[in-house]
């Protein structure tokens, strides 16, 4: 990618070298056919004009410029981080619109369930994935926040993207929160702390270790608000650019990957500080 960047780059900085190479022989040229008062001296002869009529030496600017590069190299990489640092400005401005327009489905959907304090003074949403290892990596990180700091409102996001039983997991998880709430946080915990792939029968022998009826459960797998919740869900992290999991929103700001009980005490701390 950085690559293709620093060509396309490249390939901007000589065309805009032709360009203003061959404005200034133009605005030289005009320059001089306009100052015709009697008492001026002999012109100037500007090395640089081009020839009536003549097109710039495209080549010789291009040889110009790229033993200008060859010399300068560092001005590339000026160019290219200042390139990345503008796509990057853009690309948060778009999420900030995006999490502004979805603000009920992604903090306060009635399919999401919430782990900590429900009137805690700063969200954090995660989409996960219960075949994630990095979501696995960061249940830790979650348990340690809501430990610590007991006015954090967590909002889980079921994510499923890794494969067919990811999916059948996670249906088995809505399901069971649907039927037991008061017992999902232990449901999760267990199915994500799990060694192996999480499957639809692993987690339905969670749910019926944790209390669930089998029949009533699969039954409630049927229910077409289970399949609208991942279809939200799927839209909203479209909107967002959201591609991998774990996956945070924390205020008006997207944080991907596990960034550790530290991140997220940090990106805590940043919300409360711009609330004042």
């Amino acid at each position: 990618m950085k690559n293709a960047i620093t060509i396309t780059i490249a390939s901007g900085v000589v065309g805009l070298a032709a360009l203003f190479l061959g404005y200034q022989a133009g605005t030289a040229r005009t320059s001089l056919d306009a100052s015709d008062a009697p008492a001026q001296s002999a012109p100037v002869q500007l090395a640089s004009a081009t020839p009536e009529g003549a097109a710039p030496d495209r080549a010789a600017i291009e040889a110009i410029v790229k033993d200008y590069l060859i010399s300068n190299p560092e001005i590339m990489i000026e160019v290219q981080n200042a390139l990345e640092t503008k796509q990057a400005a853009a690309a948060k401005t778009g999420q900030r619109a995006a999490i502004t327009a979805n603000a009920d489905k992604l903090f306060h959907s009635p399919m999401d369930a919430v782990f900590g304090n429900p009137d805690g003074d700063v969200t954090v949403v995660e989409f996960f994935d219960y075949n994630c290892g990095y979501c696995k990596h960061a249940l830790p990180d979650m348990d340690a926040v809501l430990k610590n700091d007991p006015n954090v409102r967590f909002v889980m996001k079921e994510f499923p993207i890794l494969g067919p039983d990811s999916v059948k997991a996670h249906m088995v998880a809505k399901a069971f929160q649907s039927l037991m709430p008061g017992k999902y946080l232990e449901f999760h915990r267990d199915l994500l702390g799990q060694q192996g792939r999480a499957t639809e029968q692993t987690a339905i022998d969670i749910a019926v270790k944790l209390g669930a009826n089998e029949a009533q459960l699969r039954e409630k797998m049927k229910s077409p608000e289970i399949a609208t919740a991942f279809q939200n869900n799927y839209q909203i992290a479209n909107a967002l650019n959201i591609t991998g999991t774990p996956s945070y929103i924390i205020g008006d700001e997207v944080v991907p990957g596990a960034i550790g009980v530290e991140g997220l005490a940090e990106k805590i701390a940043e919300q409360r500080d711009a609330k004042g």
